[in-house]
């Protein structure tokens, strides 16, 4: 397979508004069960079949507190795969896990994916990337504190109870996505939150209009909008994405409020 950096220009068709917010992409997909080892308790790898167009970029999903992928997250595998990602979600080794056990746990599954996976010639191992829900989203953010290396970081309706969380650390790119009626990770908590963000961070506020905390475990097209650019542009550098982010969504039904931080510059492709 061709390394991302021969594989010639930006794969797949022109997007297009109605591609971003389509449940499939434009690559046919198909997925493998992960074993528990390896410092993580199994999961599940999806993973778009295509070979030829060179190696994808690859995310790792974890849960909130007491949840299983498999019950919340999963429907996210082939939808976003299908946009060209080889994305692995994460069970972790007990529900209770904190959150520097799941960014432990995700570190670890990205480790396995690069080096050990039966896809990992796939994939670049240069271009990584985690996404959490609740006590998972704390997680994907220490896990970016940890490893500044990765690409993109998306942290849905982050949190975890009794655990001071700062962002002041993160230099990795980061999408923090919350509900406007959110109970849990309310909106006041989470507008600090990402304010502790470094001024020199890339980075995005979006607040899906009526949702709740549990709304990320259901399918929907409202985050997926903004989070497929946003992994479009920072793990591939496929700077055709960016007029999805900047200067404002182009549909913004559904989200009541949206703060880029424009322009978005990712890193080179390769």
């Amino acid at each position: 397979m061709k390394p991302f950096a021969q594989r010639g220009p930006d794969p797949g068709p022109d997007p297009t508004v109605a591609m971003i917010e389509a449940n499939r992409g434009p690559f046919a997909t198909t997925q493998l069960t992960v074993s528990p080892g390896n410092g993580f308790n199994g999961g599940t790898v999806y993973y778009p079949t295509d070979t030829s167009l060179g190696t994808w970029g690859a995310l790792a999903i974890v849960p909130g507190y007491s949840a299983l992928f498999a019950n919340e997250e999963a429907w996210m595998g082939p939808w976003l795969s299908s946009f060209g990602f080889v994305v692995m979600g994460v069970e972790t080794n007990s529900r209770s896990d904190d959150d520097n056990a799941r960014a432990s746990e995700i570190l670890s599954a990205l480790a396995w994916l690069t080096t050990a996976s039966p896809v990992k010639d796939r994939l670049d191992p240069d271009r990584l990337s985690v996404l959490g829900h609740s006590a998972g989203g704390a997680g994907a953010i220490r896990a970016a504190e940890r490893q500044p290396s990765l690409r993109a970081m998306i942290g849905l309706a982050p949190g975890f109870p009794g655990n001071a969380l700062s962002m002041s650390t993160d230099h990795v790119p980061s999408l923090v996505i919350g509900g406007q009626n959110d109970a849990t990770v309310t909106p006041s908590y989470l507008s600090s939150l990402y304010g502790t963000l470094p001024a020199g961070t890339q980075r995005a506020f979006a607040q899906i209009a009526g949702a709740d905390h549990v709304y990320y475990t259901h399918a929907n097209n409202v985050e997926m909008k903004i989070l497929i650019p946003w992994l479009k542009v920072f793990l591939d550098s496929d700077t055709r994405y960016t007029q999805f982010l900047c200067p404002s969504l182009p549909d913004p039904s559904g989200v009541s409020a949206y703060r880029p931080t424009c322009p978005y510059v990712p890193p080179p492709g390769g």
